[in-house]
C-alpha cells in the first residue's frame, strides 16, 4: 500500500505532553522559557496552577510538538495536580542547586514528585534537572547523591542546567525527546 506525501507527513507528526514539576522557585518556568524562546527573566513570578507552552522540533525525522505543562510547585495548588498530570508521556523533575534551604528541600522532594507522577501517569520517562548551576561553584558539586537517586528510580538521567545561561538545556531536552520516541 502506498501513502501520499500528505499521509506520510501526518504519520510522522507527534504531540507529546511533558509535565515539568518541582518545588516553587526552582526555575521550572525559566527553564522552559529559555529552551523554547531563548529568554531569561530575572524577576520571579509564581506560576498559578499550570502554564502550558508549545514547542515544535524535529527528532529522527519526526515533527514533534512538545507541550510543556509547567505545574505550580507550591502546596496550595496540590489539589490540581492529578488533572494536570493526566496524559503526560514524560516528566521533568527540577530541583535547585542553591546552597540554601530551597536547594536542600527541593532535592529532598524529588522522590515525592516522582511518586505523584507514577501514581497518576504510571511508568513514564523521567529526567532530573539540577538547576541554577550559575549560582554555585560547579567544581564543588557532590554528584554522587543525585547519581544514586537517578539509579534507584531508573530516571533517564540528570542534567546540570542553568535557565540563565542555557547550560545543559539542549542536551537534556534532546535526550528526553529521543527517549519518548523510543
Amino acid at each position: 500500500m502506498k501513502f501520499s506525501l500528505e499521509e506520510e507527513s501526518a504519520k510522522k507528526k507527534l504531540k507529546i505532553k511533558v509535565t515539568v514539576i518541582g518545588d516553587g522557585g526552582v526555575g521550572k518556568t525559566s527553564l522552559i522559557q529559555k529552551f523554547t524562546q531563548g529568554i531569561f527573566k530575572t524577576d520571579y513570578i509564581k506560576t498559578i496552577g499550570a502554564q502550558l507552552t508549545h514547542y515544535e522540533t524535529e527528532i529522527d525525522g519526526y515533527k514533534i510538538e512538545l507541550m510543556f505543562w509547567d505545574i505550580a510547585g507550591q502546596d496550595n495548588f496540590h489539589f490540581l495536580r492529578p488533572s494536570f498530570y493526566r496524559y503526560s508521556k514524560a516528566a521533568i523533575i527540577v530541583y535547585s542547586l542553591e546552597e540554601n534551604n530551597l536547594g536542600e528541600r527541593s532535592f529532598d522532594h524529588i522522590e515525592s514528585w516522582y511518586k505523584d507522577v507514577k501514581q497518576y501517569c504510571g511508568e513514564i520517562p523521567a529526567v532530573v534537572f539540577a538547576n541554577k548551576v550559575d549560582l554555585i561553584n560547579e567544581k564543588s558539586l557532590d554528584k554522587i547523591k543525585i547519581q544514586n537517586l537517578v539509579k534507584e528510580h531508573n530516571f533517564l538521567g540528570y542534567y546540570i542546567t542553568s535557565a540563565k545561561t542555557g547550560q545543559g538545556l539542549d542536551q537534556a531536552f534532546n535526550v528526553l525527546g529521543k527517549e519518548i520516541l523510543r
